[in-house]
């Protein structure tokens, strides 16, 4: 859908001003090493630390009972264990798939899963997989970022690497701007109501107050093509893989902070 002129021209004039006004430097930190959090207002952080009210901790009650549930036969713990047992699964993706050249990023392992369980038609957005990836995050806690290139593998991997940095640098839009002059030049400059973070993919899946749900890291970096009013790529997109997978290697030694809330 083609956007309003005015509409437009209004996006363009807060982009222009947070890239070029230095007025608007929020006191904010600028390192590119921080998770988003430290870009969260004190009440959010408050609401994501209260269990008893963060409405991510509704998602995790449903991750944990998927876990087990039988209803097609078979649950998730029969083949992996308890959810605790797989605290390293979450940071070692995205990853290249068995017997192939193909990037995957744990959403799609578990459509995967989920499909040799039966369910065919799951897709990596629905409310049971961004839950279960809620809860592998959660018990991930604490683990550092760890993706790395297979033994046998490393070159298809190297070129998947390769092809998301290249597109963190790549300017696109109507706006012209790439990932890197946001997330690594302009870190806690703040675009109303709104800062701007280092972009580190450490506590997805992410509840964002402006979806009022859950999301992965792919609805994300759409909406960060949306932003710069560039053309959306597809859902599964090899693109963002890739692009995911430099984020999480550019994130690597880091620490997963489980599920978020963000603006």
């Amino acid at each position: 859908m083609r956007l309003k002129p005015r509409l437009m021209c209004r996006r363009i004039y807060w982009l222009a001003l947070l890239l070029l006004n230095p007025a608007l430097a929020a006191p904010w930190p600028d390192n590119t090493r921080l998770s988003g959090n430290a870009f969260l207002p004190p009440g959010l952080l408050q609401l994501q630390a209260d269990a008893s009210n963060s409405p991510i901790t509704l998602w995790l009650d449903k991750g944990r009972a998927l876990w087990i549930d039988s209803s097609s036969g078979s649950t998730c713990q029969s083949c992996h264990g308890p959810v605790e047992s797989l605290k390293r699964a979450a940071p070692s993706f995205p990853r290249l798939a068995a017997k192939g050249q193909t990037l995957i990023n744990l959403e799609d392992q578990i459509v995967r899963c989920s499909a040799r369980t039966g369910r065919n038609d799951t897709k990596a957005e629905d409310d049971t997989v961004l839950a279960l990836s809620a809860v592998l995050n959660e018990v991930a806690k604490g683990q550092t970022m760890a993706v790395q290139a297979p033994v046998g593998q490393e070159a298809a991997w190297q070129a998947h690497l390769e092809r998301g940095a290249q597109l963190f640098a790549t300017r696109r839009g109507r706006i012209n701007l790439a990932c890197v002059h946001c997330h690594e030049q302009n870190i806690g400059r703040q675009m109303r109501a709104d800062v701007v973070s280092p972009g580190n993919p450490t506590g997805f899946p992410i509840y964002r107050m402006s979806w009022q749900r859950l999301g992965s890291i792919e609805r994300r970096l759409r909406a960060c093509y949306s932003g710069v009013q560039a053309v959306l790529p597809v859902v599964g997109d090899p693109d963002l893989r890739d692009l995911e997978l430099y984020l999480k290697v550019r994130a690597k030694g880091m620490l997963l902070e489980g599920p978020s809330i963000r603006r």
